[in-house]
């Protein structure tokens, strides 16, 4: 695996920020671009080493924007697109800028990567846009059945690059992951909440009766076989990634408690959430076909996840007070006022 310049957009998100420390770690002479909006969910913190080192060329703009967009993905070879909206609870309560952002954006980026020759461009999606399942793994083929707006709106700009790939031969790769988990994911998502709740002795809210189950893959396993479907993928084609080893959220609130050392009666149930999948499941054989096989077991990732929040309770406690935001201010005001940091 030998990449030469890449652009990753969202790259100061949760999944982004973990594949831009991976290929910045295992591939030292790659030219990494990372254009990010820094929306709630995009925090520079994330990456900021990488920055200040020079290590990473930070752009900061909106992947709708065909200005930033353009200046982001010139001289890069192969283009990630981890942006997006994610959080299924805010999708419900107002739909328009995943719409934005999922769709729009995804059709600006793959109007660049046309006119720029990108020699590949991976759409990074998800598991949701198939639906529930019954316990059966769907497979790239399976229908799309999406259960919320925000799976919705992956589907949609999956489907462009899909029309992309056929009609003007983009070199575009899709990868559709499960749920994923790890260092520096938004405090608004399960795990982190969770976490971060047993350690303020707070109480951790579970949807419905628990039951509802995802099968978890921790965030560098996912990013590995990102690298990987770029590398090795079929132009125009799908790629499943996932473990395997599917969860009750129930299972994974207690094993949460039991690693901060909390209270089970913590653990509160809370009226269910408006369209929630009772379970998804990914066949994964299309990636393994590749050559990739996850390198990190389930509990020992939530070891880790834990203790990375343990060591890390500063940043955590800076995104759920929003303190996030003057930290980068702080370093980074004056040039991404100018709209771009550079190396």
């Amino acid at each position: 695996m030998s990449f030469r310049s890449i652009l990753v957009t969202g790259g100061a998100g949760f999944i982004g920020s973990n594949f831009v420390r991976l290929i910045a770690r295992e591939q030292p002479d790659c030219k990494i671009t990372v254009l990010d909006a820094l929306t709630y969910a995009g925090n520079m913190e994330n990456i900021g080493d990488l920055v200040d080192s020079g290590r990473v060329r930070f752009v900061k703009g909106n992947i709708c924007d065909p200005k930033a967009v353009r200046e982001a993905m010139t001289g890069a070879e192969i283009v990630f697109n981890f942006a997006a909206e994610t959080h299924v609870d805010r999708s419900i309560e107002e739909a328009a800028s995943f719409i934005e952002t999922d769709i729009q954006g995804t059709y600006n980026l793959l109007n660049h990567a046309r006119e720029l020759e990108v020699k590949r461009y991976v759409q990074i999606s998800t598991d949701e846009v198939y639906g529930s399942s019954d316990g059966e793994g769907f497979t790239e083929e399976s229908p799309l059945r999406p259960g919320n707006p925000y799976s919705a709106s992956k589907c949609g700009g999956d489907l462009m690059c899909l029309a992309y790939a056929q009609t003007h031969k983009i070199p575009v790769v899709i990868t559709r992951s499960s749920n994923n988990f790890g260092p520096y994911q938004h405090v608004e998502k399960f795990i982190p909440l969770f976490i971060t709740n047993a350690m303020e002795g707070k109480d951790l809210p579970l949807y419905g009766d628990g039951m509802h189950q995802r099968d978890w893959i921790f965030v560098e396993d996912n990013c590995r076989a990102i690298a990987l479907v770029a590398e090795k993928g079929n132009d125009g084609e799908i790629y499943n990634i996932a473990v395997g080893n599917s969860q009750p959220n129930l299972r994974v609130a207690e094993l949460i408690v039991k690693h901060v050392s909390g209270s089970k009666s913590r653990i509160v149930f809370i009226e269910d959430r408006k369209g929630h999948d009772r379970m998804y499941c990914l066949a994964a054989d299309k990636v393994r076909k590749l050559g990739w096989k996850p390198q990190t077991e389930f509990a020992d990732a939530m070891a880790k996840t834990v203790k990375w929040h343990v060591d890390n309770r500063g940043w955590w406690e800076r995104v759920k007070s929003g303190a996030f935001r003057e930290y980068y201010e702080k370093h980074y005001g004056a040039r991404l006022a100018k709209g771009t940091t550079k190396s």
